[in-house]
């Protein structure tokens, strides 16, 4: 199974991830900041992704990692 771990620190929200989902298990936390101020992104099911990495790939601050 595929693990995603995103951090938190690191992501500004822009919500690139969560467009390029083929699952669709990337979502924004707006109940919640991370330390520089943005609604960071988070996986809602992580027993669905299916470790295609496209989040990682397109993740303009490299706050996301995939493992198979």
């Amino acid at each position: 199974m595929a693990k995603i771990t995103i951090d938190e620190t690191l992501c500004k929200g822009c919500e690139l991830c969560i467009d390029v989902c083929p699952k669709k298990i990337v979502a924004i936390a707006g109940d919640r900041l991370n330390a520089r101020g943005y609604h960071p992104a988070y996986v809602t099911d992580q027993s669905k992704c299916i470790g295609c990495a496209f989040c990682a790939i397109i993740c303009p601050d490299v706050a996301i990692t995939v493992e198979k």
